[in-house]
This record gives structure tokens, sequence and C-alpha cells, in this order.
């Protein structure tokens, strides 16, 4: 789908002027460096743990919430660009073309946040110094999830398949929700539980998406116009389908058993 193809959806112009070639060619070279940024994160995470354990918490209310809050913020742009993108692909093309087009890292409306989004899962890492430096509980679903939605997402961007549009739109879309909730919860607000539920069930419906997403990419992989490989659809599967798992069964171990301490949705 080139430029011409996109009807009415109105590119800016920082967007335009994005070289998503260049931006290509980096990740090509330096993606194997997500393993650097993952083992790294994962010695301070374990190693700050260490630190504050005969220290007293930090509070960190205020730059919590404005972390919270620009990730919020960039999450809804990014939705709502991406999402304008693949409901014009979905009422024009079809389903099949909305999973199998990969121009979704090329076209001139969606080529930016693309690569934005990529490149944002290293920052969000962030997520955990907080947990680490107010003494929270740190689950495995959350610094297992970071780590492998930085390696796949950086893997998948260097190769450019089928599904990228899915993944990317979805994640976008609840991340939206999730860091406005927290921004909410540092700042004081009393959010409902049901907006929490809310939430997680959303992360489940992305889990069983992206392993659908998958799954039709594998059907189609062989086709003319919905590049892929074994490899990526195989450990997509694997990471979709843990997630899957992890994430149900922190709905049910914190809303449905009857659990009297808000572990909230701190998990994405």
């Amino acid at each position: 789908m080139n430029e011409t193809e996109l009807g009415p959806l109105q590119e800016y112009d920082f967007e335009r002027r994005f070289d998503e070639r260049q931006a290509l060619e980096w990740f090509q070279e330096n993606w194997s460096k997500s393993f650097m940024f993952c083992g790294l994160y994962a010695a301070l995470v374990f190693g700050g743990q260490h630190y504050m354990r005969e220290r007293p918490k930090l509070n960190l209310r205020r730059p919590l919430v404005l972390w919270s809050l620009s990730l919020a913020i960039f999450s809804i742009i990014g939705a709502v660009r991406t999402g304008l993108y693949m409901l014009y692909v979905l009422s024009t093309n079809g389903f099949k073309q909305s999973v199998c087009d990969n121009s979704f890292y090329s076209a001139p409306v969606t080529k930016f946040w693309a690569y934005a989004f990529v490149l944002s899962k290293a920052p969000e890492l962030g997520d955990t110094v907080f947990i680490v430096l107010r003494k929270q509980r740190l689950i495995f679903l959350h610094w297992y999830h970071h780590i492998t939605v930085l390696l796949y997402s950086w893997y998948t961007y260097k190769d450019q398949v089928a599904g990228g549009g899915w993944f990317m739109t979805m994640n976008y879309s609840v991340h939206s929700l999730m860091y406005t909730y927290y921004a909410a919860r540092a700042a004081g607000v009393r959010v409902p539980r049901p907006f929490a539920m809310i939430i997680t069930t959303s992360q489940i419906l992305q889990m069983v998406m992206g392993l659908a997403v998958q799954g039709m990419v594998y059907t189609w992989m062989h086709e003319v116009r919905c590049p892929s490989h074994l490899d990526n659809v195989a450990w997509g599967s694997l990471m979709y389908l843990s997630y899957l798992v992890l994430f149900a069964s922190f709905f049910y171990d914190t809303y449905l058993k009857g659990s009297s301490t808000d572990k909230g949705s701190k998990a994405e």
C-alpha cells in the first residue's frame, strides 16, 4: 500500500519526513543490543532490590505521576494514529490484508509510530525502577513481560514481518488505558476496582488476538503478500501463549480469589 492509496488519512509533516529506511538499517545492525539492555535491566532490578532491602522506601509520587502521564499521552497518540490506519486497511482491503500488510512499517501515517513503538520498549523498563525504589512487590509477570516484549519487538521490526500492525496497535491501545490508570493512582485518585479489571481483561484479550494473528500469519505466510518466517511465528506464539497463561493467572489471583490486597494491574 503506497502513499496514494491512503485516501482520506492525513499524515503530519514529521510523520511524512521520517526516514524509515534509515531506521530499518539501524535496527538490522543493532537489534541484538536488546539483549544487552535486558541483561543490564535484570542486573539493575535484582541488584536494586538487594540494595533497597535494608533501606527505607522512597515516595517518588510526583515523578511517578509525570512518568506514567507521559507514557499515557504517548500511548494514546500512538493508538489513535495506528488505529486509524488499521481501520482504514480493514474497511478498504479486509481483515486478511490487515494481518498480512507489512506496509505498516513504511506507510506515511504509521512509519514513525512503528519505530517509536519499538524504541519505547527500552525506556518502558523504567517502570520497574519505581517498583524497586518504592519497595513494592515485583511479580514475575512484570519483569518477564518487559524483557520478552523488548526482545521480540526489536527482532520483529528488523524483519518487518506480517502481523506487526495488529501487534503494535493493540499494545498502544492497552497501554493507553494502563498508563492512564497508573497516573491516576499515583496522583491519589481513587479509581474504581472494575477499571483495573477491565485493563487486565483487555490484556488477556490482546494475548488471545495475538495468538490468533500468529496462527493466521503461519497459515498465509507462504503466499506472496504475507511475509514472515517460521522462527518469528514460533517465538511470537510462545510469547503470547506465556502471556495469556500469566495474565489469566494474575486475573484469577487478583480479582477472583477474594484477595483483600489491591495488587493493581502493574504487569505490562
